[in-house]
């Protein structure tokens, strides 16, 4: 996309320029059309291809008419919290265009639910539509709970699905969510609400490619104890030796794009050992075709892309799909 400003502001130029196009209708000179035979059925849900949009391009719900229409087969907005939140300072958002990936640390910078539910309820667009949530930065423990909780009752009944986000490295100890004592309640609490406002529609959670086997076998294993419909693997990484180019190493953040695909397709392929059952949205490092395909293949049932987007534009989504 713009590539001669600094990264934030090119994300918004661009997701701007869509916007735009969308508005005066020529959204469709960027638009791929789905083939009938593309069309598919998961989890209850219509989806018109296997292709989406991750979640972190989005934030606020306040672009998904216009990236609905370039295509996608579905949109994930968010990651919302409760509370808006400035996230951390900048610079925080690094393009390595010569290892075709991004750094990230923005820490779940967010207009706040509120605003996310006013532009859900003002949605044009008919495609399938998650929201992923999270917690605000200063709630902990027992707080962090009650602001998944919340956000998951404010956005259930106007999204289609809700991915719950315990695995973003940019909120300090968020991943202390993956320990057994820490997802067991959580997910208890997710299912006493969901049983609260009787609303059945799919939860998923996204997790780190960073965690050990046994942790893993741990989260799958919850997954069928609290009919969890399936996983988002998976979220970035941490581990900046998959880099070449070693000065980019002591960046903070999430790396994404290229340099993680294997290592997040390898954990497709070590879940679905666990539990061959299991329902997957893949989704790191999909940059081309050959990729996409290697996902499905690993298997996952669907496949979202967010750095390849970010450097490739829309014409990945026809790329990816033809």
């Amino acid at each position: 996309m713009v590539k001669i400003f600094p990264a934030e502001i090119s994300h918004y130029i661009a997701l701007g320029g869509l916007k735009l196009f969308y508005k005066i209708g020529l959204i469709g000179l960027l638009a791929t059309e789905s083939k009938k035979s593309d069309q598919k059925i998961q989890f209850g849900c219509k989806f018109k291809n296997s292709l989406g949009i991750a979640a972190g391009l989005d934030k606020n719900g306040d672009y998904f008419d216009a990236l609905g229409a370039l295509g996608f087969g579905f949109i994930e907005i968010g990651t919302i919290t409760p509370l808006p939140q400035p996230g951390n300072p900048k610079p925080r958002i690094f393009r390595l265009f010569s290892e075709e990936a991004i750094i990230n640390k923005l820490g779940f910078n967010n207009k706040g639910v509120d605003y996310l539910v006013k532009r859900l309820k003002k949605r044009r667009y008919k495609g399938v539509l998650g929201v992923n949530i999270g917690a605000n930065k200063k709630s902990n423990q027992s707080k962090r709970i009650d602001d998944y909780i919340e956000c998951y009752k404010k956005v259930c009944e106007l999204s289609d699905y809700v991915t719950i986000n315990i695995s973003s490295p940019n909120t300090p100890n968020l991943r202390d969510l993956h320990s057994e004592k820490n997802i067991n309640n959580l997910l208890s609490a997710l299912l006493k609400a969901k049983n609260e406002i009787n609303i059945n529609k799919p939860i998923f959670i996204k997790i780190s490619p960073d965690e050990k086997h046994n942790v893993i076998e741990m989260i799958v294993s919850k997954v069928k104890e609290f009919n969890i419909s399936g996983l988002i693997v998976s979220n970035t990484t941490i581990d900046k030796s998959l880099l070449k180019d070693k000065s980019y190493s002591s960046l903070e953040g999430g790396l994404s794009g290229k340099p993680i695909f294997t290592k997040s397709t390898q954990l497709i392929k070590d879940i679905k050992q666990i539990d061959p059952d299991i329902k997957i949205i893949g989704v790191g490092g999909v940059i081309s075709k050959d990729d996409f395909k290697n996902k499905i293949d690993a298997g996952a049932d669907l496949v979202q892309i967010y750095t390849g987007f970010i450097l490739k534009g829309p014409d990945i989504i026809s790329e990816l799909l033809d």
